[in-house]
């Protein structure tokens, strides 16, 4: 019996994430939604890349992320830029919280996809911004590792 391949079920990324912010560790949370974002979100109409978290109190929320209408939704269906629930467990809030505290610290979101069982999940980043420096840094990291990669291919 042929294996079945997995599929990627990643509705959008925050590409420019690694680049602006050094991503210090990684949270998996839930998202609260309605009907007609999970159908949008099921048809990758979605962009978190301006997108951020924020603690307000006790609860943690998306803020900035655009999912879009549902086209075959009803009129008043949801807005696209709304506020969006986070779910988290009251340590992990707790651990976010302190990190979140210290100077520089923010949360990114990174990733919005569904999970084996079919669940809308978010990842977030604990992240520090990077200076214009460490990202030229990068930039030059990058184009070494990828001259070095293009003479091993030509030795062959």
């Amino acid at each position: 019996m042929a294996k079945q391949q997995e599929q990627d079920n990643t509705v959008c990324r925050n590409r420019r994430a690694t680049h602006r912010y050094r991503i210090e560790e990684k949270i998996e949370c839930g998202i609260i939604l309605t009907g007609t974002e999970v159908k949008s979100l099921r048809e990758s109409n979605a962009s978190i890349a301006e997108s951020f978290a924020r603690l307000d109190g006790s609860e943690l929320w998306l803020i900035g992320a655009h999912i879009a209408t549902y086209r075959f939704g009803h009129a008043g269906s949801h807005e696209p830029y709304r506020r969006r629930k986070l779910l988290v467990h009251k340590r992990e809030l707790n651990k976010l919280s302190h990190r979140v505290d210290q100077k520089g610290y923010t949360l990114i979101p990174l990733a919005v996809y569904f999970n084996e069982r079919g669940l809308a999940k978010v990842t977030l980043g604990i992240a520090i911004g990077k200076s214009h420096s460490d990202k030229r840094q990068d930039l030059k990291k990058r184009d070494a590792k990828r001259e070095m990669d293009r003479a091993m291919r030509s030795n062959r």
